[in-house]
């Protein structure tokens, strides 16, 4: 009889413990709707290197179509300052590869959710699913009577 009640318990334990992940907003969220860093999330995923895989090629995207983004704005803004401010012909150059480069980053950053969300998906897919009700807390409590667990749903 003991030894199914502590079965029943690990059980519960392991599955009150399982995360699910979700991402809304460029920020992937726990089951409790706190945001997760990124060590975190690599560190959550490292078990399954395809998804990873996947996640790393989404943030990846993001940053690179980011920097192409700022990098082909910020020449464009600043070669129009500089038109607008001195007596050269404007556009010049810059104004041209800054669009160029704004460009690029339109197709490098639209599948970069897709990558990500694909990640959190196929790891909530092969999680355990949790029962129809979760433990908030589990204590052990000793005193002069003996030793007891506490559950707090």
């Amino acid at each position: 009889m003991k030894t199914k009640i502590t079965i029943l318990l690990l059980l519960i334990s392991i599955c009150s413990f399982s995360q699910h992940l979700s991402y809304k907003n460029g920020k992937v969220l726990d089951s409790d709707g706190q945001k997760i860093s990124n060590a975190e999330v690599k560190k959550i995923l490292s078990s399954q290197p395809e998804l990873l895989a996947k996640y790393n090629t989404g943030k990846t995207k993001s940053t690179a179509g980011g920097l192409l983004l700022g990098f082909g704005l910020g020449l464009t803004a600043a070669d129009l300052v500089g038109g607008l401010t001195q007596d050269v012909k404007y556009p010049t150059a810059l104004t041209y590869v800054g669009l160029a480069a704004t460009l690029i980053s339109i197709p490098v950053l639209s599948g970069r959710t897709k990558k990500i969300e694909s990640a959190i998906d196929g790891y909530n897919n092969s999680s355990p699913k949790k029962v129809g009700f979760s433990i908030d807390k589990m204590n052990l409590i000793t005193n002069k009577n003996g030793i007891g667990m506490q559950l707090s749903f």
